[in-house]
């Protein structure tokens, strides 16, 4: 009997492309295609059990704890497997990697800080419900939890505006004498907040765009008070920060599931912050950069909350521009978020 496929177009995206990628995982069967989706979505055995739990934030401060060894590794180019339990009108926009008795530093759009023992979130399985974090937190009106970091205890933390303004602020301030909701640069003047990452103060910056221009520079060239990181272009906007050596890379992350690792040796860093960036990966919207390491685990996350884990070393790294490799099989969706772990 032959079933004629209805129209689609009034379900609900999630289910839609979840229709979808079942009929081409049987459309795959049926042709016994050996290409490299049908080993991408093989994983690997997980990694023994460890104490590092992977954070998943929603956009309205839902979270979710959850061991880091439940997510086994696929192949490169794989679809994942459904993460955090939200409404649709909720994606995912952080990730992060952390100790479960760590203090996470919770940074909202608005550039302030707040802190949140991890040991509040439950511990949960992949796929689970999230749970707000913002009930204790005094948010301003249209405020939101934007950026989740593991309180490290030393260093800076770079903080980079969507105007392309960047401050380096000294780790020890995010500590636990930290007043919640501390402003952590001039809001009036930097402008929201795009990005975060830690940095130790001897290390380079690698500023990207929407647009996927980047820049490098000398942390130690930034002002006490924060100033220009990168010069934006008509239209566009700075998303990504990362801390950078010399000998490393950054992996770059498109809304398109395709990715590359752009090694610092072959971008040469400007004398000083504030200038035009120079294309560091060829795409039409950049979502994410983190400094990156040849034998790292790379987790990315999708609007829709599939999740996919595999290795680095997976990635082509790359001196010059390219577009990019595909790095997540995307059906009317489109990855959000991208975190490493070491």
């Amino acid at each position: 009997m032959t079933v004629e496929r209805p129209d689609l177009g009034q379900v609900d995206p999630a289910i839609r492309a979840y229709i979808e990628s079942l009929e081409s995982e049987v459309e795959r069967l049926r042709s016994g295609n050996d290409s490299q989706d049908e080993t991408a979505a093989l994983p690997e055995p997980s990694e023994p059990p460890t104490p590092f739990n992977l954070i998943t934030l929603s956009a309205s401060g839902l979270a979710k704890r959850t061991p880091r060894h439940l997510y086994g590794r696929q192949r490169r180019g794989g679809m994942g497997i459904f993460d955090i339990e939200a409404p649709d009108d909720d994606p995912p926009i952080s990730l992060a990697i952390a100790d479960e008795s760590a203090t996470a530093i919770l940074l909202t759009d608005r550039a302030r800080a707040f802190r949140f023992p991890l040991g509040k979130l439950p511990d949960s399985e992949v796929r689970a419900r999230g749970q707000s974090i913002t009930g204790d937190l005094k948010l301003n009106p249209g405020e939101c939890i934007f950026a989740i970091l593991p309180d490290v205890g030393r260093g800076y933390v770079a903080l980079l505006s969507q105007s392309g303004f960047v401050r380096c602020v000294p780790g020890h301030l995010f500590g636990e004498t930290l007043s919640p909701g501390t402003e952590m640069y001039n809001l009036e003047r930097l402008g929201p907040l795009a990005a975060a990452c830690w940095t130790p103060g001897s290390s380079d910056l690698f500023i990207a765009t929407r647009a996927g221009l980047g820049i490098r520079f000398s942390e130690k060239q930034v002002s006490m008070q924060g100033g220009p990181g990168i010069r934006l272009e008509s239209g566009d906007t700075a998303v990504a920060v990362a801390s950078v050596k010399e000998e490393g890379g950054v992996f770059l992350l498109g809304a398109d599931g395709k990715a590359t690792i752009r090694l610092m040796s072959g971008f040469s860093p400007n004398k000083s912050p504030g200038a035009g960036g120079k294309i560091a990966m060829k795409t039409d919207h950049l979502v994410g950069a983190v400094a990156v390491e040849q034998n790292d685990d790379l987790f990315i996350i999708s609007r829709l909350s599939k999740i996919i884990r595999f290795r680095a070393d997976e990635v082509p790294a790359k001196e010059g521009v390219v577009q990019g490799v595909n790095c997540m099989a995307l059906r009317a969706d489109g990855t959000v978020a991208v975190t490493v772990s070491r």
